[in-house]
C-alpha cells in the first residue's frame, strides 16, 4: 500500500561506537547489513557527533532539535515534558497521522507519566514472550565475581550462556521480534514510525555466540593507551581510572572484552538486517526512510577506561553511526560522507521527509542535500557541539537518584561517585569540534585543546602551546558564536498585550 508520507524506522542501539562499523575502516567489525545499506541504498556519516555523552540528555536533544542548554536537560533525571512545552518528534509524528509504535527503553520522558502522547503503542512483550525472555546482565551481576576484584568495575561479562535455544533472549529480540510482527501485520491506512531504542551494545560486555566467536581479535585497532600522568586530561577520567581498577589488565584480556563489544555491534547488526529483511519481504522498504544512530559511544578499554563519562568529549564517547536510508522517490548518491553533522539533524531530516513544519525553533539541519550530494564541502557546518557537567551547588544534578551507585559495590559507582561530589570531576564544560581542531571549554578545570590532524587520539592537550594562540582564539569566538546563535527559543505563538 503506498501513502502520501513515507514511513520512518528510528533504530537506535545504545553506546555503539562509529568505529565499530566495518565500512568505516574497522577491519575487526562485523556490519554486513549496515554496510550494505550505506553501499547501495544510503549514507553513512563517518563525523556524526552527539550533543552529550550520556543517554538521557543526547536522546532529549535529537528528539527535540534543541542542544542540552537550551532547557537544561543534561542529567539522567531530566526529561522532556511536553506540559512544559518540551517538543518530542514522536508526538509531533502521533499528531500529524502516523502510527507511532515504541519498542524499548525510555529515557527520553519522564517515567512518572504515560507515554500515550507520544505513541499509539508503547510495546509491552506478550506474557509469553516475557516467561522465555533471560535475566538481564544488569539484573544478574554475577559475572562481576569477588567485591574488589580486577572484574569488579570492568563490565566484562563474557560468553553468554544461551542454553540449548538460539539466541540469549532478552528485551532486545523481544523488542525486534515485537516490531517485525507489526510489520508483518500492518494494515493501516496512515503511515507508521517504529522507534527502537535498543540497550546493546550498552555495557556489561555480554553476547552470545555465534556473534561472541564472530570477531577476529587479530585484527582488532590498537587501543588508545592511558594518558602518561594523565597530564592535560580531566580530572574525572583519572579518577574513575583508579576507582575501576583495571590497571593491571593484560592486554589479552583487554582483547576479550573489545571483541565482546564488537560482537555486541554484530548482534545489532543481524537485528537490524532482519528488521530489513521485514520490510522488503512486505512491501515496505522502499516507501520507508531508515535512520541507525547511536545516542553516544563507549570507552571500550581506550584510556585503560570502559564504560563512559557525561563530561568528557573524546571521539570514543561522542562519534556515533549514523547510517539513513531515505526513500525510493529521493535523489541518492550512497556512500559515506565525511562533513560534519550533528544527531540533532536527525530531527530536522525526519521532519522534512514527514512533511512536518515545527511550530518552535529547533537548531537541526535537514541531512537530505548531504544525501543527495547537492552541498559543497563545509556547507553543512564548520563545527559541532556537545557539552554536558554541572555547576558547583547543582545538587539536583548529582544522580543522587541512583542511590545504589553512590554506594562503593554500585556497577556504576567509579563515575557516580565521582560526580555526587564537590570537586573539579563533575565540572561543566563544553566540546567545539571543527574537521582538525577540538577545544574543550571547562569551568573549575583546565580546558582542553588538541589538534585531530597531528594527534588523532587526543593525548597531547595544547591548551597552554604558544602557537596555537590564534587557534584557540578562533575556536573561542566560534563557541561564543554558538551560544549566542542557541541560547534561548522564542515561542512562535505570541501574546496579547492588554488584557482583554
Amino acid at each position: 500500500m503506498v501513502r502520501d508520507r513515507p514511513n520512518i524506522v528510528i533504530f537506535n542501539p545504545d553506546q555503539f561506537r562509529s568505529d565499530a562499523l566495518a565500512h568505516l575502516g574497522n577491519p575487526a567489525s562485523s556490519t554486513p547489513n549496515l554496510d550494505r545499506i550505506a553501499r547501495e541504498d544510503g549514507v553513512s556519516f563517518d563525523n556524526a557527533f552527539c550533543q552529550n555523552p550520556v543517554c538521557t540528555p543526547s536522546r532529549c536533544s535529537f528528539m527535540s532539535g534543541w542542544y542540552p542548554h537550551v532547557r537544561g536537560h543534561r542529567t539522567m533525571h531530566h526529561m522532556m515534558h511536553r506540559e512544559k512545552g518540551e517538543p518530542v518528534l514522536l508526538e509531533d509524528l502521533k499528531e500529524s497521522g502516523y502510527f507511532v509504535w515504541w519498542g524499548g527503553k525510555n529515557d527520553l520522558v519522564p517515567g512518572q507519566s504515560s507515554p500515550d502522547p507520544y505513541c499509539d503503542v508503547y510495546y509491552e512483550p506478550p506474557e509469553e514472550i516475557q516467561e522465555k525472555m533471560k535475566p538481564g546482565l544488569h539484573s544478574d551481576q554475577s559475572w562481576r565475581g569477588e567485591s574488589g576484584g580486577e572484574n569488579y568495575y570492568s563490565f566484562y561479562a563474557g560468553r553468554l550462556d544461551k542454553g540449548d535455544e538460539e539466541v540469549y533472549f532478552d528485551g532486545d529480540w523481544a523488542n525486534v521480534e515485537g516490531a517485525i510482527d507489526l510489520i508483518e501485520n500492518y494494515s493501516e491506512d496512515k503511515p507508521f514510525c517504529i522507534y527502537l531504542p535498543l540497550t546493546y551494545p550498552h555495557p556489561p560486555y555480554g553476547v552470545e555466540d555465534p556473534w561472541y566467536s564472530l570477531i577476529d581479535r587479530s585484527s582488532l585497532p590498537d587501543r588508545i593507551p592511558v594518558p602518561e600522568g594523565w597530564v592535560g586530561k580531566p580530572s574525572l577520567l583519572e579518577g574513575i581510572y583508579e576507582r575501576q581498577g583495571l590497571e593491571d589488565w593484560s592486554e589479552e584480556r583487554w582483547t576479550e572484552l573489545r571483541a565482546t563489544y564488537l560482537g555486541m555491534c554484530a548482534r545489532i547488526d543481524y537485528q537490524f538486517g532482519a528488521l530489513m529483511e521485514a520490510l522488503e519481504e512486505n512491501g515496505f522498504y522502499d516507501e520507508t526512510a531508515v535512520f541507525f544512530f547511536s545516542d553516544h559511544g563507549d570507552f571500550t578499554g581506550d584510556y585503560g577506561l570502559v564504560e563512559k563519562t557525561q563530561n568528557t568529549f573524546e571521539d570514543t564517547l561522542t562519534n556515533v553511526p549514523l547510517v539513513f536510508k531515505p526513500p525510493r522517490n529521493y535523489e541518492l548518491e550512497p556512500g559515506v560522507r565525511e562533513e560534519l553533522v550533528e544527531l540533532i539533524d536527525f530531527t530536522a531530516t525526519a521532519q522534512e521527509i514527514a512533511g512536518l513544519e515545527p511550530d518552535y525553533t529547533h537548531f537541526g539541519r535537514s541531512l537530505l542535500p548531504l544525501v543527495e550530494g547537492s552541498v559543497t564541502e563545509g556547507e553543512h557546518r564548520d563545527a559541532v557541539f556537545c557539552e554536558g557537567g554541572r555547576l558547583h551547588g547543582e545538587r539536583h544534578c548529582m544522580e543522587l537518584e541512583s542511590e545504589s551507585q553512590q554506594d562503593p559495590e554500585g556497577l556504576y559507582w567509579p563515575r557516580v561517585g565521582l560526580q555526587s561530589s564537590e570537586g573539579p570531576e563533575h565540572t561543566k564544560a563544553v566540546m567545539c569540534r571543527t574537521e582538525r581542531y577540538k577545544y574543550v571549554r571547562r569551568l573549575y578545570e583546565e580546558d582542553e585543546l588538541y589538534d585531530l590532524e597531528a594527534d588523532p587520539r587526543e593525548l597531547n592537550n595544547l591548551i597552554e602551546e604558544a602557537e596555537m594562540e590564534e587557534v584557540l582564539t578562533e575556536l573561542r569566538d566560534r563557541l561564543l558564536t554558538f551560544y549566542l546563535e542557541t541560547g534561548d527559543v522564542v515561542p512562535h505563538r505570541t501574546d496579547e498585550r492588554s488584557f482583554g
